[in-house]
């Protein structure tokens, strides 16, 4: 199999986005220049604002590569064949452990701070995640499917999952309102948010009422 050859302008971006990642982890993002970003990467100040006009559209790209990696792809795929209360655990503390990542954190307060500035930009991407199917919404879609889950809005009853988890495990953490939940925190919502979704959706346990 011939090994495409990658130009000129990709090895360039790609320098920059690994140099944001380090620079953004070591540094913090608002401290992070672009000029510091050109030097870690080995390019051109010029060069980054070719292929990013703002730090706000870098952010935004690396909260994309985030969302795509964490949400979007998942080592959980639902399997009728086992207990379904146990998949919906390990679904769900994945994806906690991805948005509760502290350089995750920093880069959803970037964006927020920046969406003021570069409303069009932000929303933009902001509006295509959105739009994107998740992990979560291909699980839930296979239990319904399976008649394990009686759900008739998929995306409603995401939407309900992801605000009783993000409600202790992302949102707090965003605006400072909270510090890092322990482990054994983390568990406990995520058990008691999977607990509660499934008392409401469950065919097993709806006919166990």
């Amino acid at each position: 199999m011939t090994e495409v050859k990658k130009s000129r302008s990709e090895i360039k971006h790609e320098a920059i986005v690994e140099a944001a990642k380090s620079a953004f982890q070591e540094f913090g993002v608002q401290a992070t220049s672009m000029d510091r970003l050109a030097e870690i990467a080995g390019v051109s100040k010029r060069t980054v604002y070719n292929h990013f006009a703002t730090k706000a559209e870098l952010v935004l790209y690396l909260l994309t590569d985030n969302w795509e990696t964490s949400l979007l792809k998942s080592a959980v795929v639902y399997d009728p064949d086992k207990p379904l209360y146990e998949q919906f655990v390990n679904l769900v503390e994945e994806q906690v452990t991805s948005m509760s990542d502290e350089q995750h954190i920093e880069l959803v307060r970037v964006a927020i701070g920046s969406f003021f500035y570069e409303q069009d930009t932000l929303r933009k991407g902001i509006d295509r995640l959105i739009s994107l199917e998740t992990a979560a919404h291909r699980f839930i879609k296979a239990a319904v499917k399976d008649n394990a889950l009686i759900i008739k809005d998929v995306n409603f009853a995401v939407d309900q999952l992801n605000d009783l988890v993000k409600g202790r495990c992302f949102w707090p953490l965003v605006f400072k309102l909270q510090s890092q939940l322990t482990e054994d925190e983390k568990r406990f919502v995520i058990e008691q948010s999977v607990d509660i979704f499934l008392d409401h959706y469950s065919s097993s346990r709806k006919q166990a009422k």
